[in-house]
C-alpha cells in the first residue's frame, strides 16, 4: 500500500538552484566558464575567515557550540540588541523556514510579492498554508497593496528588500505605512540578505521595529558580501518572544563550527567588505551602462545582480545560447537575472550578450 503523502506537499515544487560550473562543463564539453547565476561574491571570503576555518579544522570531532553564543553576541552588539533576540541558521533560509513552522498552521495565510524569493512560498505552503502574492509595481514591492492584502488569516508579510529577483529596494517612507497597517499578530518579516550592497540613502533600519518590541524579523546573511554561501550560516533579528519560538522549533546544532567561526571572524574584516561592496559598484556602473548602450531592458538594483525583462524573447533559449559561451547566468521566468562579477567577468558578459542579440530574436540561429 503506498505512504499517504498530503496534497499540499505533493504539489510542492522543489527548489532548483543554479548550476555550478563543474557540472555546466562537463554537460557541454567546454572549459573556463564564468558563473553570474547565484549572487555569490566574486571576491571570494574574507582572509580572517578563511585563517579562522583553518584554525577550527582540527576539532571537527567535536560538536559545535550548541547555542552559537560568541556569534550571537557580535550579531548583537552590531545591531544594538540582546544575545537572545538573534537566531542562528544554516543560511538565512533556514531561519526563513523555522518562522514558518513556528507561526503558520493550515488555514493561515502569507503575503508575499510577485516575483520575489521562491522559498516563501516553499515554506509556507509546506506547513499547509495559503499564499497570497502581490505583483509588484514596476519591478518594487508595492507595498500598499499587500498591506491591502492582509486578511484576518494573515500571519506573516514577507518583504524582500533587495527583492530577489529584480534587484529593487523599497525605503523608508514606503516601510513605515505597512508598519503602522499591520494587526498586531502579524509579523513582519524583512529579508535583508543583499542589504550590504544597498546604497540609496533613505533604506529602511528595519531592525529598529525590533527594538521598539514590534512584531518583526529581519533576516541576514553570510552567503552574499561575506563570501561564505559555501559553509551555510545565516540569522534572525527580531523581539525575545517571537525568538524563543523560533528556538523551539530549531534542530540542535544547526549552524556548524566551521561556519561560526568564519562568520565571527568575517565580522570584523570591514576591509573586506568594503573592497566587496566597491568591487560591486563599479560592476554595477558598467554594466548598467552597457545595458542603456545596447538597449537591454534592466531594473535599477540595490543589490549584486541585474534582473534584464526580455521583452518577448525566451530567457530559457537566450540563458542556453550563454551557456554555449560559458557564461552561466539565471532564466527567471520572463528575464534573466546575472550577477554583477569582476571586471573581466562582467566584459565577458556583455561580449557574450551583445554577440547573442546582434543575432535577432532567436539567439541560438
Amino acid at each position: 500500500m503506498p505512504i499517504r503523502i498530503p496534497s499540499h506537499i505533493l504539489s510542492l515544487k522543489p527548489y532548483v538552484p543554479g548550476k555550478p560550473i563543474e557540472e555546466v562543463e562537463r554537460e557541454l564539453g567546454i572549459h573556463g566558464s564564468i558563473k553570474l547565476a547565484s549572487n555569490e561574491n566574486p571576491i571570494g571570503p574574507s582572509p580572517l575567515a578563511l585563517e579562522a576555518i583553518k584554525g577550527e579544522m582540527s576539532n571537527l570531532h567535536r560538536y559545535p557550540e550548541g547555542s552559537g553564543i560568541r556569534l550571537k553576541e557580535a550579531l548583537a552588539r552590531k545591531h544594538g540588541v540582546s544575545p537572545d533576540q538573534i537566531v542562528l541558521g544554516n543560511g538565512s533560509n533556514e531561519v526563513i523556514e523555522l518562522l514558518a513552522r513556528a507561526v503558520l498552521s493550515p488555514g493561515d495565510e502569507a503575503v508575499m510579492g510577485d516575483p520575489s524569493f521562491v522559498v516563501y512560498a516553499l515554506v509556507t505552503q509546506a506547513v499547509g498554508a495559503r499564499l497570497v502574492k502581490v505583483h509588484l509595481r514596476e519591478g518594487v514591492h508595492d507595498l500598499p497593496a499587500m498591506a491591502g492584502a492582509v486578511t484576518e488569516k494573515t500571519r506573516i508579510v514577507f518583504v524582500a528588500n533587495p527583492n530577489n529577483p529584480t534587484g529593487t529596494a523599497n525605503g523608508a517612507r514606503e516601510v513605515e505605512p505597512l508598519m503602522s497597517a499591520l494587526p498586531a499578530d502579524v509579523v513582519a518579516a524583512f529579508d535583508e540578505a543583499y542589504a550590504e550592497y544597498a546604497g540609496r540613502p533613505d533604506y529602511p533600519d528595519t531592525v529598529r521595529y525590533v527594538r521598539e518590541g514590534r512584531p518583526a524579523i529581519v533576516f541576514r546573511t553570510f552567503s552574499k558580501i561575506y563570501g561564505l554561501a559555501g559553509i551555510r550560516i545565516g540569522y534572525g533579528v527580531t523581539t525575545p518572544e517571537i525568538a524563543d519560538v523560533l528556538e523551539r522549533v530549531r534542530q540542535p546544532f544547526n549552524t556548524n563550527r566551521l561556519a561560526q567561526a568564519a562568520a565571527l571572524a568575517a565580522l570584523s574584516d570591514e576591509a573586506h567588505v568594503a573592497r566587496s561592496r566597491r568591487v560591486n559598484e563599479e560592476g554595477k556602473a558598467l554594466l548598467s551602462g552597457e545595458f542603456r548602450r545596447m538597449g537591454v531592458s534592466f531594473y535599477p538594483t540595490e543589490a549584486n545582480f541585474f534582473y534584464l525583462p526580455l521583452d518577448g524573447r525566451s530567457a530559457k533559449d537566450l540563458s542556453d545560447a550563454l551557456l554555449r559561451k560559458g557564461v552561466i547566468v539565471r532564466p527567471m521566468g520572463p528575464a534573466i537575472r546575472v550577477t554583477i562579477g569582476l571586471p573581466e567577468e562582467n566584459e565577458r558578459f556583455l561580449r557574450a550578450l551583445s554577440e547573442l542579440l546582434r543575432r535577432g530574436p532567436s539567439p541560438l540561429s
